[in-house]
């Protein structure tokens, strides 16, 4: 009978701890009050007051009281309160601050802040985009500049071949071709956004562009797509996934070796797995592989968690993620999951 009290008081103690361990968990040296600045962004705050900071969302209080309760900007005042005996953050209204000696008033600038930085991402949210083969190969392609020039920017007329998608047109350049490490299926084709133009002739086959906009020197074989004016959200927040997720880092921005904080990697899971912009993934660094000395077999060893990333950008098959923190040099082939 003994023994099974013991047993009982250990599931229990095991039941707590895994509770404890799946919601929020504050920070020992937490703040009561925060007040932002410039520069900051949610997972920064949310780091500041939580060990887990993916559950910012549950922990996330709209205070009525306020006005736009849902954003946060610079120069206002955050404060942890408990409801219901569970704590939650919320904005100070006004009236609420009772500054204690005369300090300078500051006035919220009208940007609010970003979930995490922007400059990382922005490239990929506004300009790149995942398509199959079929539709970068069916879109009209740069032929020649005036004069016969091969290399043209903005300001130049080119010449391309194919039915214009559009009157206002992107210049794209074949990149990455993804494909699953696992499975090998095909998961999506990288087209990177080099210009921007409007269509303003055509001659049978033939379409003239104007060059407006430019981020390299176009090129012959260059693709045109359909311009989609894509504005930058800054309204996801960190959140654990609402599936059970299980992929891989396949590829990195870049090309580097060793992948570091805000670096910009490509996951082979995506929307049809569950996957959502702002979705927190921890990174599991892949063991080593080591010989048994006496059986003489290789062993690999257990990964060991080394990040977090968020998804920022979701497609059907892959997603984009920006990693947030890295106790270790990450690399392509790591595993990311729920954190």
């Amino acid at each position: 009978m003994r023994k099974l009290l013991y047993a009982l008081a250990a599931v229990m103690l095991l039941v707590t701890q895994w509770a404890q361990a799946s919601g929020p968990q504050l920070r020992a040296d937490h703040p009561e009050r925060y007040t932002v600045v410039k520069g900051d962004t949610l997972w920064d705050i949310s780091a500041r007051f939580l060990n887990n900071p993916w559950y910012w969302p549950e922990i996330w209080h709209v205070n009525p009281q306020v006005s736009n309760p849902h954003l946060i900007f610079p120069g206002d005042q955050l404060a942890l309160v408990y409801i219901d005996g569970q704590p939650r953050l919320t904005k100070v209204a006004t009236s609420d601050v009772i500054r204690l000696s005369p300090q300078i008033r500051s006035t919220p600038i009208d940007t609010p802040i970003p979930a995490i930085p922007l400059d990382a991402i922005a490239g990929f949210l506004t300009e790149t985009r995942i398509v199959t083969a079929d539709e970068l190969n069916g879109a009209p392609y740069v032929l020649e500049g005036p004069d016969g020039r091969l290399l043209t920017g903005a300001g130049d007329r080119v010449y391309a071949r194919g039915k214009p998608p559009a009157t206002s047109i992107g210049v794209f350049r074949r990149s990455n071709s993804y494909v699953d490490p696992e499975t090998n299926e095909f998961l999506g084709l990288e087209a990177r956004a080099i210009g921007k133009g409007d269509v303003v002739a055509e001659s049978g086959d033939v379409v003239t562009v104007a060059l407006r906009r430019s981020k390299e020197e176009i090129r012959i074989g260059d693709r045109l797509l359909a311009s989609e004016d894509r504005k930058i959200t800054t309204t996801f927040h960190p959140s654990a996934p609402a599936e059970t997720i299980d992929g891989e880092m396949i590829a990195v921005d870049g090309g580097v070796r060793n992948i570091g904080q805000y670096a910009v990697v490509v996951l082979n899971r995506g929307s049809r797995e569950g996957l959502e912009p702002g979705n927190v993934l921890a990174v599991f660094k892949a063991g080593n592989v080591v010989r048994d000395p006496y059986t003489n077999e290789r062993v690999e060893l257990p990964a060991e968690r080394a990040g977090l990333l968020m998804v920022f950008q979701t497609y059907e098959k892959m997603s984009y993620g920006l990693i947030l923190t890295a106790s270790r040099p990450l690399s392509v082939g790591d595993r990311v999951r729920n954190p």
